[in-house]
């Protein structure tokens, strides 16, 4: 069975509350108070958990512990996935550490750049390799995973290269629109279009 798109954002979000949650010492947690953590509801909650064949009867509610586990299972592929990052610029660096040793089952093993200042070197802890290096490196290391954060002039052309090097799943950062195959699985991320949807409804709440 696929999932929702929403129900897998959601679950992603449920294990991060879950693993601060076992951090801070607690065990167990109710289907309310997760809702209260993430602005949804106790309903969606317990819908979203029942999709993936999860119930509590448990008087304490949900075990955080094998909460994790059971999204583990579903969301994580089994034998782990291998991410590259494509722009090593400012923003290319900060998502190279924040991401890096997050998820043990998502790695982002190698980075591009055109820049000869950034090739060769060890960049948010991350080797960067020159971008003409980018398609045969995917290939010989089974690479699942590009991460777009190049100037938004060259994302076009950097994707046709991901596709053509056999790439599975894309994250864009840039502000340009792109295209792919269905054999691969875009998402899209543009700061400029969240800020706005911020300011939309910051206006609509008044002075």
């Amino acid at each position: 069975m696929t999932l929702p798109e929403k129900t897998v954002e959601r679950l992603s979000q449920y294990r991060r509350t879950l693993i601060e949650c076992l951090a801070q010492g607690k065990t167990h947690i109710y289907s309310h108070q997760m809702a209260g953590l993430h602005h949804t509801t106790a309903v969606q909650v317990r819908r979203d958990l029942m999709l993936i064949g999860y119930s509590s009867v448990n008087k304490k509610g949900y075990n955080v512990r094998e909460l994790i586990d059971v999204i583990e299972s579903i969301i994580d592929h089994p034998k782990g996935l291998k991410v590259i990052v494509v722009g090593m610029g400012n923003l290319g660096r900060a998502i190279t550490a924040y991401f890096t040793g997050k998820r043990p089952k998502l790695s982002i093993v190698a980075t591009f750049d055109v820049d000869e200042n950034k090739v060769d070197r060890v960049i948010a802890g991350v080797k960067c390799y020159h971008l003409r290096n980018m398609q045969q490196f995917i290939s010989e290391n089974d690479i699942s995973i590009a991460i777009i954060s190049s100037p938004p002039e060259t994302a076009v052309a950097i994707t046709e290269m991901l596709v053509l090097a056999g790439i599975k799943g894309i994250l864009n950062f840039t502000t340009t629109p792109l295209n792919v195959p269905h054999s691969v699985y875009l998402e899209e991320y543009d700061m400029i279009t969240s800020i706005e949807k911020i300011a939309y409804f910051v206006k609509g709440l008044g002075d």
